[in-house]
């Protein structure tokens, strides 16, 4: 059945779950808001959200070598016990986010971490680019907020689809295994090599 993205945005703020989460709990419950907020509850999602706000003082640092040694990635993934960071579930989740690192080379780790001159200057492009076609300013305006909406879904790692799952966000995939482990967790930095780049891709100081 088809949902009403008015619905999933309302119960996504209830739950704090994720929007694929959400979608899909409101298609088990026909649609219903309450009986759909009791299914998240129910499958430990909602929960999962509310863990958030714990400290992750542990975890790994993780690397990943792809074939051919030409491009690598280390990434520190953080979790409340050294016996959840010891677990092959978050050392999954770890070799499963390298991954996307790898092959997304992501700007940030979301919207709120990225250079602000950075998108300034995507802004700048894109209004240039709206400009040259002879566009009204209104229809500018929304352009230029759509592309922005896009270049961040592309470049920041919490925001970009899960590459080994096209209906989720690698967001809603850390969700799931906070569900699964019980315990928050947390990236706090990444960084990408590649043969031929003058300086790593990376989020934080390394």
């Amino acid at each position: 059945m088809s949902i009403d993205a008015k619905l999933v945005k309302t119960l996504r703020e209830k739950t704090g779950a994720g929007m694929m989460d959400c979608k899909k709990a409101l298609v088990e419950t026909s649609g219903d808001l309450v009986k759909a907020v009791d299914h998240l509850r129910k499958t430990g999602v909602a929960k999962a959200e509310k863990k958030g706000s714990r400290e992750t003082k542990e975890g790994l640092v993780y690397s990943y070598i792809h074939a051919g040694g030409r491009l690598g990635v280390l990434v520190e993934l953080n979790c409340e016990t050294d016996f959840v960071a010891n677990t092959d579930g978050f050392t999954e989740l770890a070799h499963n986010l390298a991954m996307q690192i790898a092959a997304t080379n992501p700007v940030s780790l979301d919207r709120d971490s990225i250079d602000e001159a950075i998108v300034e200057r995507e802004i700048n492009i894109f209004t240039d680019q709206a400009k040259s076609q002879g566009k009204p300013d209104n229809i500018i305006e929304k352009m230029v907020e759509g592309r922005i909406n896009k270049f961040y879904q592309e470049s920041c790692l919490l925001d970009q689809t899960y590459i080994k799952d096209s209906d989720k966000k690698v967001r809603d995939l850390i969700t799931e295994i906070i569900s699964t482990l019980g315990e928050n967790i947390s990236i706090n930095r990444f960084v990408r090599f590649a043969i031929g780049e003058s300086n790593p891709s990376s989020n934080g100081q390394v």
